[in-house]
C-alpha cells in the first residue's frame, strides 16, 4: 500500500510529549490505520485492520485507568 505525501498524520495522545514516545497515525483510509514513528517520518508505516487497531486502543484506554 502506497501513503500519499499529502497525508496527515496526528501524534497520539497516548504520547508524552517525550523524545522516545512519538507514535503517529494517518485517518481517512479505508479499512486500515497506517501507524508511524514521528521521529522518522520518512521511515516504515505500519498498516493495522481497523479492527485491530480498535482492539488496541480500547486495551490502551483500559489500562491507563
Amino acid at each position: 500500500m502506497t501513503i500519499p505525501a499529502a497525508t496527515v498524520w496526528h501524534k497520539s495522545s497516548y504520547s508524552d510529549g517525550g523524545p522516545n514516545n512519538c507514535l503517529e497515525v494517518a485517518s481517512g483510509f479505508a479499512d486500515v490505520v497506517p501507524v508511524r514513528d514521528s521521529k522518522n517520518p520518512a521511515g516504515p508505516v505500519l498498516i493495522v485492520a481497523n479492527h485491530a487497531w480498535t482492539a488496541f486502543v480500547h486495551d490502551v484506554r483500559r489500562t491507563k485507568q
